[in-house]
């Protein structure tokens, strides 16, 4: 009985040494499959999380906009810079317009960007051909031109309405 006794522990010791391939290959699989239910589903979130990001920045850039609007009198125009004027004080002909720029209208260090990387499109917009029926239009253009990049197509994100006060309804993705 003793020659048996130290050869089944010998045994049993060969069996708890380590894992088996299988066992390691089986457990990187399940990780693998993890990894990637997780990624499919934040894709669509980070899109998502991309796009609010812009309507927000959209938003500010509009609230800053009509800011200047009512120290300087007119929305900024390309002359004066565009969406720079918000942030530097643009050269005026005149003396006391130059005056009524009371910016920076925009936190110092805000990037002019979408979430993508792509800048801000603004285009004022002439008010004098309006024939005042559409209450509802902005007197500029202020829009992203989405994760594509290429301005005028359906993923394109701007500001398109406004209440009675003038303020900005929400950014619809067009």
């Amino acid at each position: 009985m003793r020659l048996t006794a130290p050869k089944q522990q010998h045994v049993a010791r060969r069996r708890v040494s380590g894992f088996t391939l299988i066992e390691v290959l089986l457990v990187i699989v399940i990780i693998l499959m993890l990894a990637g239910a997780i990624v499919a589903f934040l894709l669509p979130q980070q899109e998502g999380a991309e796009k609010n990001t812009t309507r927000l920045l959209l938003t500010q850039v509009s609230s800053a906009l009509d800011t200047y609007r009512l120290n300087v009198g007119h929305y900024p125009t390309e002359e004066e810079g565009g969406l720079t004027a918000l942030t530097t004080k643009p050269t005026f002909e005149n003396e006391r317009m130059a005056d009524k720029w009371v910016g920076p209208y925009i936190k110092p260090g805000t990037v002019l960007e979408d979430a993508w990387g792509n800048s801000l499109n603004y285009e004022a917009t002439d008010t004098s051909l309006d024939d005042g029926s559409s209450g509802s239009s902005l007197p500029y253009k202020l829009y992203s031109a989405g994760p594509d990049g290429q301005p005028e197509t359906e993923d394109d994100i701007s500001l398109t309405a406004t209440d009675e006060s003038g303020a900005p309804i929400e950014a619809d993705e067009q």
